[in-house]
């Protein structure tokens, strides 16, 4: 079962780039269902914002952390990313936990809590 994930954000399109956007956008969802068919991933899902000022959209991967390692070095992801930080504003890639990794989060998170003196 998935633990980890990577989380894929972008902001506004680079004007003048939006027909080349929708082109690695297809290509990125491609490659992703290429990923969960072949089991390179447990899942995918892609998220559109309304319009504002920040984040115009995200993409979530999920995996074990090695399938998620296996992600990042993959040569076609590596070179869309790549394409896409030429074509869109703010394109972060983030590590995440998901499913049973959140709760091996939170006990560390208790852990250094614990560690902490506490304001009253």
């Amino acid at each position: 079962m998935a633990d980890r994930a990577l989380v894929l954000t972008w902001g506004a399109v680079v004007r003048g780039r939006e027909e080349r956007a929708l082109d690695n956008f297809n290509e990125v969802v491609g490659l992703y269902g290429r990923m969960q068919q072949e089991g390179r991933i447990e899942q995918f899902d892609v998220t559109l914002l309304a319009p504002n000022a920040r984040i115009q959209g995200m993409m979530e991967l999920q995996g074990t952390a090695e399938q998620m390692a296996a992600v990042k070095n993959d040569p076609e992801f590596r070179q869309l990313v790549t394409e896409a930080t030429l074509i869109v504003d703010d394109l972060a890639i983030t590590d995440a936990y998901v499913n049973e990794g959140i709760a091996a989060q939170m006990e560390m998170y208790r852990d250094a809590v614990s560690k902490v003196p506490q304001a009253t």
